[in-house]
């Protein structure tokens, strides 16, 4: 009797451990077959790069997901397997992340010779906003939002702190009264907003102009707004973003198969094609 309870005991506890592992497969493998229906609807390759609250195993322990470096080799592995003539669409759900990780994105994104699509269904938040900006195309949902990338700086004591304010409060009391510690600050603070506002208009100079990406750039990046703010498709237009509204119904039916998304990294996801290896210097001859 005692070794039927002990087997019936362990079976239960297996396959409530391998529960969550066996419904990650089902959803992931679901997913997989969506992005593919959106390849054809889109006519392109497409990544996603989508960050929610998520749970851990059993035990129900939120963590939440950024931009990171991991992120990031993924997607540009993603973009360097795809061949120059494919056009990429990106589906970005993001609250942002790390400026370094989102940079590199960014410009990958610019340099594919092909068409680029990023198509926002809910929000893409700070260094999301600067992925969009890279694409050709940005495609939203009436109501999703993008978000201003004045970069923010971490402090001991306060946390996480707007470079701007941080400017501004310098220049309020002046260089005279501020400590060294404050001083010190305010100059990384001033070279985090100007690395920014020079990278918003080399993303956007080509598609807006150069002194329309400039005026953009201060706009975002110079602590205008709260670094929460939502900006809309209306008021990213009246910034001079070329944005349109319409996302494919797909993209949402997409967004139902992440309530809990991967229990492990990445975020990112794409269906794996044969590795495209671009041509060496040799091979582009009369090529500047």
């Amino acid at each position: 009797m005692f070794d039927i309870f002990w087997t019936i005991f362990t079976y239960i506890f297996l396959f409530l451990f391998l529960w969550p592992q066996i419904k990650h497969k089902m959803l992931q493998s679901e997913r997989i077959k969506l992005i593919g229906k959106i390849e054809k609807v889109t006519n392109s390759k497409v990544i996603t790069m989508i960050h929610r609250q998520e749970r851990i195993s059993l035990f129900g322990i939120p963590f939440y997901r950024y931009i990171d470096i991991e992120d990031c080799e993924h997607v540009l592995r993603a973009i360097r397997m795809t061949p120059p003539d494919k056009p990429i669409t990106l589906i970005l759900h993001t609250p942002g992340g790390l400026v370094l990780a989102a940079t590199q994105i960014a410009l990958a994104l610019k340099d594919h010779p092909a068409k680029t699509m990023v198509i926002v269904p809910h929000y893409a938040m700070s260094g999301g906003t600067l992925i969009a900006l890279a694409a050709d195309e940005i495609l939203m949902d009436r109501h999703a939002v993008l978000g201003p990338v004045d970069p923010q700086l971490s402090d001991p004591k306060l946390g996480t702190v707007p470079a701007a304010s941080i400017v501004r409060a310098v220049q309020t009391k002046g260089k005279e009264k501020a400590d060294d510690e404050t001083l010190i600050k305010a100059d990384i603070a001033e070279k985090a907003i100007r690395q920014l506002e020079d990278l918003i208009v080399e993303l956007t100079a080509d598609k807006i102009g150069e002194e329309k990406a400039k005026e953009l750039a201060a706009t975002l990046a110079s602590g205008r707004w709260t670094h929460d703010y939502p900006l809309t498709p209306k008021r990213l237009r009246e910034l001079g973003v070329p944005v349109k509204i319409g996302t494919p119904v797909e993209v949402y039916y997409l967004m139902d198969l992440y309530p809990q998304a991967a229990q492990t990294k990445p975020g990112v996801e794409y269906i794996p094609s044969p590795y495209y290896l671009p041509p060496t210097p040799q091979r582009r001859s009369g090529q500047r």
